[in-house]
């Protein structure tokens, strides 16, 4: 324990730690310790072979690949100390790595509950903010595009312009990551909403498209926001951020055409491999289907239970 003492004093002092990123080193310190001593170990005596074993038995016991990560973290950084300090000769954890995570399928909408949102009108609400978030949702819907492409849309074409919609074109031209431009078609509903929008939306100095009640540009945190309160008011099970909507047009347009590569050039993926996550939410819509409709996809009832 004394080692382990003098490397959480190193991490506090020296690394400048945050408490509770020393905390948690404690405790990932003191099971090392346990582990050694039921394997009746010193600490300079455990070898890769130990490190591997423990490592099974926390994902054996349904730790996730993230914490056995961490776990894996601080003892490397451990071991990896007790070398520079001359106290042992090899790092037993160096070599080992935790189980690969698998890659969490995205959230996307039912195409009812898609729908629902974007035909969402509220007479009671501000006729102009009812305008301007009924034409976010479907341009977030319409054209797949990140909220950070919405929001650095202008309202027209310029030299200085990251974005902007092309009504005549029916074209959203954006800047996406990695400062890569590309098109996507604005919809019939999506180039509505927008024609709606600008009408009341007035002339302002402000060259964004979108503008809050103060006349600023929308922040992302602004569309975060009204999502949330939109999906709420439109009587959806869960809040919608924009991503979801991101998720849930290319999902949509996936199950209509299987194009993967088009869905791809919508996106701005640089990598078919980033689009091909949405195959997954494609096959789960499929075994949805069947379940629903094949007559042999559910156990026939006992016929106890008639």
């Amino acid at each position: 324990m004394e080692w382990i003492d003098k490397y959480l004093e190193h991490v506090r002092v020296e690394r400048r730690l945050a408490p509770r990123t020393v905390e948690l080193y404690a405790f990932h310190l003191r099971a090392l310790t346990d582990h050694a001593a039921e394997a009746n170990l010193p600490l300079d005596r455990v070898q890769t072979a130990h490190i591997r074993r423990w490592m099974a038995q926390l994902h054996s016991v349904g730790r996730e690949p993230r914490g056995i990560a961490l776990v894996l973290s601080c003892w490397r950084s451990f071991y990896r100390w007790l070398g520079h300090e001359g106290l042992i000769g090899f790092n037993p954890v160096q070599d080992v790595h935790a189980p690969k995570a698998g890659r969490p399928l995205p959230k996307a909408l039912g195409v009812d509950d898609a729908v629902r949102l974007a035909e969402l009108y509220d007479p009671e609400a501000d006729p102009w903010t009812e305008a301007r978030d009924g034409a976010i949702v479907e341009v977030l819907y319409g054209c797949g595009l990140r909220v950070s492409e919405l929001t650095g849309l202008d309202a027209q074409a310029s030299g200085t312009a990251r974005g902007w919609v092309d009504l005549d074109a029916m074209e959203a031209h954006v800047l996406g990551k990695g400062s890569k431009r590309r098109s996507v078609p604005v919809g019939s509903k999506a180039a509505e909403a927008l024609r709606d929008w600008l009408a009341v939306r007035g002339e302002r100095q402000e060259p964004a498209l979108f503008v809050s009640a103060r006349g600023a540009r929308m922040s992302s945190q602004g569309v975060w926001k009204l999502l949330r309160e939109r999906s709420l008011k439109a009587g959806l099970a869960a809040p919608v951020h924009p991503h979801m909507l991101r998720h849930s047009f290319a999902s949509h347009v996936l199950q209509s055409s299987s194009d993967l590569r088009a869905v791809q050039e919508l996106l701005g993926h640089a990598n078919i491999a980033t689009t091909q996550v949405y195959t997954r939410l494609d096959f789960q819509h499929l075994a949805k289907v069947y379940d629903a409709a094949h007559p042999r996809a559910k156990a026939r009832p006992d016929k106890d239970d008639k």
